[in-house]
């Protein structure tokens, strides 16, 4: 019949027992640190978040003034072309109201 061997157990932590425990605590302490640089940088990031909200909007930025009127000289027929298309781009962009279009039309076929 085989013998068994009686089971000798030790006292205290091995070598590799000491490793595990120092580890666990290294992470613990790592894990925490982490969690409180992300609750750092969520708090900065709401912070931020709250301070748009209670920003106020930007304002529109005002049109840009209607082009000077040209000097009332004698213009020739591709200057009024040019000037009328000039006109009813800025009319269609709504620069010019219909009673400034009308008005400056009129100054242009006018002066002929």
């Amino acid at each position: 019949m085989l013998r068994r061997r009686p089971v000798v157990m030790r006292r205290g932590v091995g070598l590799l027992g000491t490793a595990a425990v120092g580890a666990a605590a290294y992470g613990a302490g790592r894990s925490a640190a982490n969690r409180a640089a992300g609750e750092q940088s969520q708090n900065e990031q709401i912070a931020e978040l709250q301070a748009q909200q209670t920003a106020p909007p930007p304002q529109p930025a005002a049109p840009p003034p209607p082009p000077p009127a040209a000097p009332p000289a004698a213009a020739t027929q591709d200057d009024r072309i040019s000037q009328l298309r000039e006109l009813g781009e800025l009319k269609a962009s709504g620069v010019l109201t219909d009673e400034e279009f009308q008005a400056e039309k009129a100054r242009i076929l006018g002066s002929s």
